[in-house]
């Protein structure tokens, strides 16, 4: 009888220890695969880490405070290919949650919706990648990491054997690394659904993209591939000898006078969700867009090198010039983790998926940041979905108001 009862004792150890580890990741899981949902959708992306471990970063000790401008007109309409779209009516129906614009270095115009505030983080997905960009150049500047002509197994010897084993830094950089990857969120088998499933899970993303094969040369064809930055993740926590998040609050977050906390996502090993796990609020995303406004100098200090800032939002090969090319998968051009759209007034975006910008025109002096919940992304008709679009509403915007 003893035999049996500690038999069944340790049988029920065993399954209340399995549910303790198991049960959170199920329900990780079954929160990520409904994430998308209209009834879910908006509070997931303002409050991810309720159900995804994540890593903080503090508000800075020196808070920035805005000027706020005096006079800003806020226009009722703009055009896209002859069509006019009310600006309102396309907030809406983008399910935008929060717009927030600066124009001269003042605080022109702030606008929140859907239970969005000033002081509540929101997922960035892809503008993260932008910020990143900038962590990169820092720790170039500080000797960490010696080129981006070299290669990144240099760094990272654990890409050896990967489709990324060969291939400069420069190019990752520049989503031109030749990695074979299908970045389509509406097909559950895509590459980058097959790795939000794996990351629902807690897997390492190391792993995940050290599995990545090549099927191109490197550096000459232009093909977003999200796990590329991931790579840009590695390369900074193994130079650096920190974490993303520890870096990012010391070199940037706290110099930029950060008003609120923020935080990053990361997998079960610690790492930081570099491809799209950053969210922050909106005024701080703003100050990100300003400091790249100014070369990379905030108040006086040169945080990021002027020349990082100027090589991040230019092109300099034929497949990363804006347009229809043979030799991109894209229309706008792309720099080192920035768009770049057509046009002469040296415009670039960091973009997220489900309508995240952060937009900058040099000539008007404008930043424009935009959170969207947007359910309706994956509908490729939908003009509401639109970067085209978008765009055009911040030109619109910040061409009525320049001085």
């Amino acid at each position: 009888m003893k035999k049996r009862y500690y038999f069944l004792l340790g049988l029920v150890l065993i399954l209340i220890l399995t549910g303790i580890i198991v049960y959170p990741k199920y329900q990780r899981v079954t929160k990520f695969m409904n994430m998308f949902k209209i009834e879910q959708i908006t509070e997931n992306f303002l409050n991810m880490n309720s159900f995804i471990p994540s890593r903080e970063l503090p508000a800075s000790q020196n808070k920035y405070n805005w000027d706020l401008k005096k006079h800003f007109i806020f226009p009722d309409s703009f055009s896209l290919n002859d069509q006019k779209f009310e600006i309102q009516t396309y907030l809406d129906s983008s399910f935008t949650t929060g717009l927030l614009i600066v124009q001269n270095d003042s605080l022109a115009y702030e606008y929140y919706n859907l239970g969005h505030s000033e002081s509540n983080p929101h997922i960035a997905w892809s503008v993260s990648k932008s910020v990143l960009s900038a962590l990169i150049g820092i720790a170039i500047e500080e000797g960490k990491i010696k080129s981006i002509e070299e290669n990144i197994e240099v760094y990272v010897p654990e890409l050896i054997g990967s489709g990324y084993e060969g291939v400069k830094i420069k190019d990752i950089l520049q989503m031109s690394t030749g990695v074979r990857f299908v970045e389509d969120y509406g097909d559950m088998n895509s590459d980058i659904n097959r790795w939000g499933r794996d990351f629902a899970l807690g897997n390492s993303q190391d792993k995940f993209a050290s599995s990545l094969e090549n099927e191109r040369e490197p550096g000459t064809y232009h093909h977003y591939v999200s796990i590329n930055t991931h790579v840009l993740g590695m390369l900074l926590v193994r130079t650096t000898g920190m974490n993303i998040s520890e870096y990012m609050s010391e070199k940037l977050w706290n110099p930029i006078g950060a008003e609120f906390g923020a935080y990053w996502l990361i997998d079960d090993s610690g790492m930081e969700m570099a491809l799209g796990g950053l969210n922050a609020c909106l005024r701080d995303f703003a100050k990100v867009g300003m400091l790249y406004l100014h070369e990379g100098n905030w108040q006086g200090q040169q945080l990021v090198p002027r020349a990082w800032i100027k090589a991040s939002v230019t092109p300099d090969a034929s497949h990363l010039m804006p347009g229809t090319r043979d030799n991109s998968a894209h229309l706008f051009g792309y720099g080192y983790q920035w768009w770049i759209p057509e046009g002469n007034e040296g415009e670039f975006l960091g973009i997220g998926v489900y309508n995240q910008y952060l937009y900058v025109n040099p000539t008007t002096k404008t930043v424009i940041v935009k959170n969207s919940a947007n359910y309706r992304y994956n509908e490729p008709n939908n003009v509401y979905r639109s970067t085209l679009a978008s765009l055009e509403m911040f030109r619109k915007i910040a061409h009525l108001n320049a001085n």
